[in-house]
């Protein structure tokens, strides 16, 4: 069972960082257009932020089934962090009356800086595979 969430949770961070890209290139692409933030800026960062929100969940799985090492806690902290940041510049955006790409991008941004940090405080690079 242990395997699983591990398999999961390094293969899930596959599809949060494509959904970061794609969040910043678009939200990018609405600044620059200045262009009305509209219902597709709010599913790719709702989307963006879904996915992160379950891959902390998985996390957490993989966190009570296998073996805890003092590295990890920077990770913990580092990927929590992102997930906040991520959800709070998402749901700030939304409630302002006049929503915009600025908010959105910037948040975007700093979780995908705070993923990569994370990433690299367990020992490990962004695109390597993982090994049991």
């Amino acid at each position: 069972m242990d395997r699983m969430f591990f398999y999961a949770h390094s293969g899930l961070r596959y599809l949060v960082l494509l959904a970061g890209v794609l969040a910043i290139g678009y939200f990018a692409f609405g600044l620059a257009t200045k262009r009305p933030f509209d219902k597709g800026g709010r599913i790719l960062g709702a989307s963006f932020a879904g996915l992160l929100h379950l891959q902390v969940l998985l996390g957490i799985l993989v966190l009570v089934t296998r073996f805890y090492y003092p590295a990890l806690i920077g990770h913990i902290v580092m990927m929590v962090l992102a997930a906040v940041v991520a959800q709070v510049s998402m749901s700030v955006n939304r409630r302002r009356p006049q929503p915009n790409f600025a908010l959105p991008l910037a948040g975007v941004g700093v979780t995908l800086l705070l993923i990569i940090g994370g990433i690299m405080a367990i020992g490990r690079g962004v695109f390597t595979t993982t090994a049991m």
